[in-house]
């Protein structure tokens, strides 16, 4: 091929004007990228090479190595992997097919276009190299080609790069970077060599650098011709927990998640037995842009034997627990596993189930510490995943009870942070249920009307305003023996709670009221599928509740907003006899005004929407308006 001049794809001209001239925070960060490229080049040649060994030609150890040339400032980063075609260097180095591309460059632009750990984590991690160098150029072969099919690439990072065939001997890929004006600082063994470290030391292949020794005539360090590895080269997952620091465990974690923060807490663990395999998993501090998208791949990478096979297992972990950073690294699984068998498997059952449960388990030993700092990571933790995590109850019926021990919400007494077992530990003697209530904001929950018997006997009702918590109630009926009775559902029963006096009062009452329930009933006949007086109202005149087998109020309401259609069933009307409004409708001419106020009035206080707010607004405005 002769040489050629290619434009870059459109996305990746403004990934490129961006990386240069707004990732700067971290500028280090451009050879974790070549680095792990190259690992990763690696990776896939030994994949390959399973079923075509011949791919290994002459050189079956593979490596990386790193070097620079002070006198033409340049640093270059070598691998023996898979290498390139001239059509795969075009294709990869000119453009990006990676979906997210329009995410990272939106991150960019607002908030975070300093941060330059983003880049990795939209595979667009070759394009760090514009950070510190003016120029990139990449010498490849793919492994079986003949030397003569050996591709160049190279670019000033605007708008265009050219690609040329030369003859390349050994297969794999050079990236050799120009570094611009200012950037001598990396031209320093000592640098390279503390960066390789701090980023590079987990990968499971020897990085090797020219080796540095005394020159006593010079008086100064001077290169020879011996390669020496300046990382660990053994996976990070693969050494005893003893060898490694809490500082590697952190580092090894932002290398894989490309998070900045440290994570919230890590397992790393050899499980033997029938199926034997290591997990190294880690728990996120903060939720990641895509956590509600349920058909995102997984986070944890699989290895079989310490070949790495795929990023993204999702066979390995739940859905609900999407967000589990890590490794796997089985030692049972056939080298050539496929995503299919993955989900057949019997070992991958295993796998998954014992992750599953580690990961729990670490959540458990947050939730469950005595240490103040613990708990408020818990519940920094609970804002980030807590609605996610709501998701396991109805997909993990092996882990319900486990699962629901974890969960946190507002209740009458707090604004956040109560358990189920806070709550039962705090229950009134006498008390035989779990009582919440449902819907869209704090606010709306904390004014229900049919919290109101409730706060007069000072009994807990739990908040649950999350749209997942609807979907949890139909799967989590009770804890510790004790039902979860909705407040908005079914005549209030608060059983031994409410003494005898009080039913004779309310029984009496309602006696009394029947002619006007009935007139209200025919008043609203085909709105209110019935009328009722109800003792588990004190300041309010009306409340809506359901039936204790239909669907409640706030569930219908979600059911419409995402364009679905909720079961036809009417809500039943519940006033309070005692109140001022209510006590007015007996004898007053503007009787089906009122009847009509009252409805839509307790329509609204549960956070309802009218069908007609006009017909409201002239009722309310007739009532207002004296008569005469």
């Amino acid at each position: 091929m002769d040489k050629q001049t290619l434009s870059f794809q459109a996305e990746v001209k403004q990934i490129l004007h961006l990386v240069t001239h707004s990732l700067y925070s971290n500028k280090e960060i451009f050879l974790r990228e070549l680095v792990s490229n190259a690992s990763d080049a690696c990776d896939k040649l030994r994949f390959e090479a399973l079923d075509k060994a011949e791919l290994y030609e002459d050189a079956p150890n593979l490596e990386i190595r790193v070097w620079f040339d002070e006198q033409a400032r340049t640093i270059t980063i070598r691998d023996n992997g898979i290498g390139m075609s001239a059509e795969e260097a075009v294709a990869h180095l000119g453009t990006i097919a990676k979906s997210g591309t329009r995410e990272f460059m939106a991150k960019l632009e607002g908030d975070q276009k300093k941060d330059a750990n983003l880049i990795g984590q939209f595979g667009v991690g070759f394009y760090s190299g514009f950070i510190v160098a003016d120029r990139l150029t990449v010498e490849t072969r793919r492994a079986g080609a003949a030397p003569g099919e050996g591709v160049r690439w190279s670019s000033e990072g605007s708008g265009d790069f050219e690609v040329e065939t030369i003859e390349r001997a050994q297969r794999g890929t050079d990236v050799i970077l120009h570094l611009r004006d200012g950037e001598e600082e990396f031209l320093s063994a000592w640098k390279l060599k503390s960066i390789i470290g701090k980023y590079s030391d987990h990968i499971s292949l020897p990085v090797l650098m020219p080796q540095q020794k005394w020159d006593e005539e010079k008086k100064e360090q001077v290169t020879t011709d011996q390669w020496e590895p300046v990382n660990k080269a053994a996976a990070l997952w693969t050494r005893a927990k003893s060898d490694i620091t809490d500082a590697q465990y952190q580092e090894f974690y932002k290398q894989i998640s490309y998070d900045q923060e440290a994570p919230l807490a890590y397992t790393h663990n050899r499980v033997e037995g029938r199926t034997e395999y290591t997990q190294l998993l880690y728990v996120p501090a903060k939720a990641p842009f895509d956590l509600w998208n349920r058909d995102k791949r997984g986070g944890v990478k699989l290895y079989v034997k310490r070949v790495f096979i795929m990023d993204d297992a999702e066979a390995l972990m739940p859905v609900y627990l999407r967000f589990v950073k890590g490794v796997i690294d089985s030692a049972d699984l056939p080298l050539n596993v496929s995503r299919e068998l993955l989900q057949e498997s019997r070992d991958v059952k295993a796998i998954r189930e014992g992750c599953t449960k580690r990961v729990l388990a670490m959540l458990e030993d947050v939730a469950q510490s005595d240490d103040p700092g613990q708990k408020d990571k818990y519940a920094e933790f609970w804002r980030q995943f807590g609605q996610v995590l709501k998701e396991g109850i109805g997909e993990d019926h092996a882990n319900r009870e486990r699962l629901s021990k974890l969960y946190r919400f507002a209740s009458t007494q707090a604004d956040e942070g109560v358990s189920f077992e806070d709550y039962v530990k705090r229950m009134k003697e006498g008390q035989e249920a779990i009582y919440y209530v449902t819907a869209d904001t704090l606010s709306t929950a904390k004014n229900s009307p049919q919290l109101e018997i409730f706060r007069k006997k000072g009994i807990e009702v739990l908040l649950l305003i999350d749209r997942v918590d609807e979907w949890m109630l139909s799967h989590l009926y009770e804890f510790d023996g004790k039902p979860l009775t909705s407040v908005a559902k079914g005549g209030v029963d608060l059983g031994q709670l409410q003494d005898e006096e009080e039913k004779k009062a309310a029984d009496a009452v309602a006696e009394a009221f029947k002619p006007v329930l009935e007139r209200l009933k025919a008043a609203l006949k085909d709105r209110a599928k019935d009328v009722r007086t109800t003792a588990r109202l004190v300041d309010s005149a009306a409340c809506i509740v359901v039936d204790d087998g239909d669907m409640s109020a706030h569930l219908a309401r979600m059911l419409k907003q995402a364009g679905q259609t909720a079961p036809k069933s009417l809500p039943i009307l519940e006033v309070n006899p005692e109140h001022a409004l209510v006590k007015r409708l007996d004898g007053d001419a503007r009787f089906d005004d009122l009847a009509q106020i009252l409805f839509d009035q307790a329509l609204l206080a549960e956070g309802g929407q009218l069908e007609d707010p006009a017909a409201y607004v002239q009722r309310v405005t007739r009532l207002l308006t004296p008569q005469g």
